[in-house]
């Protein structure tokens, strides 16, 4: 089960998923964010996954649909303080080129 906490700092909204991020918990991950963004107008969205114990390819899949949805609504998504599994899954996929993971929340809120 995957738990999504939404904060607002420094005119962002920063989303913490707190679990796995896999093929059961995706689709809800996706919709949750979608609807964080909406409501954001165009706010910068970091995806804080330092809770996040696990991602599978579906919500590798999730991550990046956020992503699209997120620029098209004329912001930005940016991941931060992923877990050791989670930045190794980055990595093996060449995802962390797409998106480079900072290594904290406070960095991706500068950068």
């Amino acid at each position: 089960m995957l738990e999504l906490d939404v904060e607002a700092r420094d005119g962002a909204r920063i989303v913490v998923p707190r679990g796995r991020l896999s093929m059961v918990s995706a689709r809800p991950f996706r919709e949750q964010v979608a609807e964080t963004i909406a409501a954001a107008d165009g706010a910068l969205i970091v995806l804080d996954l330092s809770q996040t114990d696990f991602v599978d390819s579906s919500g590798l899949g999730a991550i990046v649909a956020c992503l699209k949805t997120a620029r098209q609504a004329g912001g930005d998504l940016r991941l931060a303080a992923p877990s050791e599994q989670v930045t190794m899954v980055l990595r093996l996929t060449n995802l962390d080129r797409v998106i480079r993971p900072r290594v904290t929340v406070e960095e991706a809120l500068r950068d």
